[in-house]
């Protein structure tokens, strides 16, 4: 088996690398809010950045294990106990059947990770094991964890190679600044309009979920009210109603739009929105499409430094079962 869900927490759903190829239909993508600390849990238990895992939104959940494993807890502190003692962030641990593992409220940031060795057993719709909560598909039955529900590994790994650490960034603090490239409905604003939302500070508001994010400062200046023909949306893309008030679209964000475009956040920046809570502040920063790759293929490249320093660890974790007593035997490798 795998899990029970003890307590589910304040959010928490089953996301993979998300849903392609279905926006025509209506359908987003979903997927994680937090990309960079995702790919991370996944990496530190051996699995493709892709993988299913759990992502707790403020207040994690407790889980009661019914099997063997291994996990890696990234993203923001939410405190996690194991058995009632801290477990530690950003590396893989092995637990087994009849441990505890329990998360707290977010100390910093807004969204954990908790990844496990081999992935969820939970069957794929459309291509991907994410919840899309907006449409009711994905993930455990379209939803966010319940308490009772019991979630099985898919393939469960009975050796991995420890230790298995990854760099812990330091929490965000003070004003966040967002890189974007502009467009594609730039010329629907003023040159006043463009520059305070260059310029500008804006706060976060309580109006943050994982549709979208809305924020509040100097309103933006339009050409006229802000609306245009419905077009097609991508994640990051940042509307600005007839309010002037900027909204960032993000993972389960709308296929269409009828608001006006100004800009949209690069892929490598989306992790530092996904970590936001109400009140914390954005800059934003214009970038060209090449600098947006060239910031994009680093940090695929750093992802993938990352597993390649971990698969030279130097040693060997074996679970070994014998008459019944189950040891955790740890072999330096000797290359």
């Amino acid at each position: 088996m795998g899990f029970l869900t003890e307590h589910p927490g304040l959010l928490t759903t089953v996301q993979d690398g998300g849903r392609y190829g279905y926006e025509s239909f209506g359908m987003s993508p979903s997927g994680p809010m937090d990309v960079r600390a995702f790919r991370t849990a996944n990496i530190l238990v051996g699995n493709p950045v892709g993988e299913s895992a759990l992502e707790a939104t403020m207040m994690g959940p407790a889980l009661y294990f019914e099997t063997d494993g291994f996990l890696a807890i990234t993203g923001a502190d939410m405190a996690p106990l194991l058995n009632g003692r801290p477990c530690p962030m950003d590396q893989a641990v092995a637990v087994r059947a009849g441990d505890r593992l329990a998360l707290g409220m977010a100390r910093t940031g807004c969204r954990s990770y908790i990844a496990f060795a081999g992935g969820l057993d939970i069957p794929e719709v459309m291509g991907s094991r994410s919840t899309a909560l907006q449409n009711r598909i994905g993930g455990w039955y379209g939803r966010r964890l319940a308490a009772g529900d019991r979630i099985g590994f898919r393939g469960g790994r009975g050796e991995l190679r420890l230790p298995r650490i990854a760099p812990t960034l330091p929490p965000a603090e003070g004003e966040r600044v967002v890189r974007v490239i502009m467009g594609p409905q730039e010329d629907c604003f003023t040159r006043e309009g463009i520059e305070t939302f260059l310029s500008q500070p804006y706060t976060v508001s309580r109006e943050f979920d994982r549709m979208g994010c809305r924020l509040e400062g100097a309103a933006i200046a339009q050409k006229s009210d802000g609306n245009i023909i419905s077009d097609g949306m991508v994640t990051g893309a940042i509307q600005v109603p007839t309010s002037g008030q900027p909204i960032i679209m993000l993972a389960e964000r709308q296929t269409v739009g009828g608001y006006a475009k100004i800009a949209a956040v690069i892929s490598a920046d989306l992790s530092v929105v996904g970590q936001c809570r109400a009140g914390d502040i954005l800059r934003f920063q214009a970038v060209s499409l090449a600098e947006a790759h060239r910031l994009w293929r680093g940090f695929v490249q750093e992802l993938e430094d990352l597993r390649s320093r971990l698969e030279r660890s130097a040693k060997a974790a074996y679970r070994v079962v014998v008459e019944g007593n189950v040891y955790q035997i740890e072999v330096e490798r000797q290359d």
